[in-house]
């Protein structure tokens, strides 16, 4: 919705996107009135005059997941989004690669591909062996489990309901936005519960034995490992960790936070749970590793590849194994951030640049907070704040009462009464 807010374009997407960017959308005021959406499929073609965009399907965590095939008159660009190979994966999460190498006939010119995953050469396990993994685990334990996952995985969400189902367990749902997700996966189909009365509301949580609950828990945004901190503190709205608790971190933590995920963990154990991660048993990740980028570029065969999303040390990886697969290096880019590219006389040269970067969020605020803010942010930090606090009859412009000194990382109050004093 704060794209919306800046950019007036339609919005296309699958089914299940396009109904989740809905409920998005109508819960931010700027954009609620917003309804120029339109669904798309493998099968859809969009002409939009000299270029026509077409789809094909890919694996991901997220059901009918699409990369976009742009085709022009010197040839196609085709830009992955997030993808994996995985040969067991169902109908709905399945890579097409008929239409894959199809689209390598027509000709490539073009490929911006995914190096979330490009410096691992470890094998991504299968969904079939994360399935019978978390089945397993499951299944073991005799007290509450309380199972950590991203809302968006609909993949490792399904995996949790079939093994609750199997295991005889009801699925408690405590994520910030996981109900609306859920319950629009089951409408659409895109999620199946073998039986309605599986899922059950937080306040029921008491009706049950440990034995019998799968606590889920998403987090805000996607992320619940601060969900899991909260639990082990006793600051969460609807679960504390106690004895006997299994904390199955069913998602693989990015290398950014895992001094975060390690002080959590030791905060669990604190509380009088264990931990266990998937990662401990299995290699799982929603991208594919360097065999897959290579097979990808197999199968497309570029005349030019741009590796993007990623750390700069996955997009360079990405390049040297296009490299080994035969790619010539002067046909590899990986521009700054910003930069944009033209194509003239055959070939790819820099054009200029555009205003690129991240996007500061801020509790519950998303948005660029601007160069002023984050100085007065900045100074907080480092100097930290002062308050007098003064009550003033307005009427008679007199001062009624001592003033009151408030101070955040400014001195220590206690060795610094003399300082107050004088202020007061």
């Amino acid at each position: 919705p704060y794209l919306l807010a800046e950019a007036k374009v339609p919005v296309f997407g699958s089914e299940l996107t396009i109904e989740l960017a809905k409920l998005f959308v109508k819960g931010n005021d700027a954009v609620k009135k917003f309804n120029d959406f339109h669904v798309i499929d493998e099968n859809t073609e969009i002409d939009f005059g000299g270029t026509v965009v077409s789809f094909f399907p890919t694996t991901y965590s997220v059901p009918e997941s699409l990369g976009i095939v742009l085709k022009t008159s010197e040839g196609s660009i085709v830009y992955t989004g997030d993808f994996k190979f995985d040969q067991t994966a169902s109908e709905s999460y399945a890579t097409d690669f008929a239409r894959l190498a199809e689209i390598g006939r027509d000709g490539v010119l073009a490929l911006l591909s995914d190096s979330a995953n490009a410096d691992s050469n470890i094998q991504v396990a299968s969904e079939s062996e994360v399935r019978d993994e978390i089945t397993q685990t499951i299944a073991d334990w005799e007290g509450r489990i309380i199972v950590a996952a991203v809302s968006s995985n609909l993949s490792r969400i399904q995996q949790i309901f079939d093994a609750a189902d199997k295991t005889g367990r009801r699925i408690v749902l405590t994520g910030f936005d996981i109900e609306n997700i859920v319950r629009t996966a089951i409408r659409l189909k895109k999620l199946s519960l073998a039986n309605e009365i599986l899922l059950i509301k937080p306040k029921d949580m008491s009706r049950f034995e440990d034995h019998e609950l799968i606590i889920l828990e998403t987090g805000r945004m996607g992320e619940p490992i601060n969900g899991l901190r909260k639990m082990s503190i006793g600051r969460h709205r609807y679960v504390e960790i106690k004895d006997g608790d299994l904390v199955y971190i069913a998602t693989a933590p990015s290398i950014a936070k895992e001094a975060f995920v390690a002080r959590v963990e030791n905060m669990i154990y604190q509380a009088g749970g264990v931990v266990k991660l998937i990662t401990q048993s299995l290699h799982v990740s929603g991208h594919g590793n360097v065999r897959d980028l290579q097979l990808m570029i197999n199968l497309l065969q570029p005349k030019y590849l741009f590796p993007v999303q990623g750390e700069y040390r996955e997009l360079d990886a990405h390049a040297k194994a296009a490299m080994a697969v035969g790619m010539l290096p002067e046909r590899i880019f990986i521009p700054k951030k910003g930069t944009t590219m033209a194509y003239e006389n055959g070939d790819f040269v820099p054009a200029g640049s555009v205003s690129a970067g991240d996007i500061l969020i801020d509790g519950n605020a998303i948005g660029d907070v601007g160069n002023v803010v984050l100085r007065d942010r900045k100074v907080l930090s480092e100097d930290g704040i002062f308050i007098v606090a003064i009550t003033v009859n307005r009427r008679e412009k007199k001062i009624v009462a001592r003033a009151r000194v408030h101070t955040r990382g400014f001195v220590y109050l206690k060795k610094s009464r003399d300082i107050l004093r004088e202020s007061s």
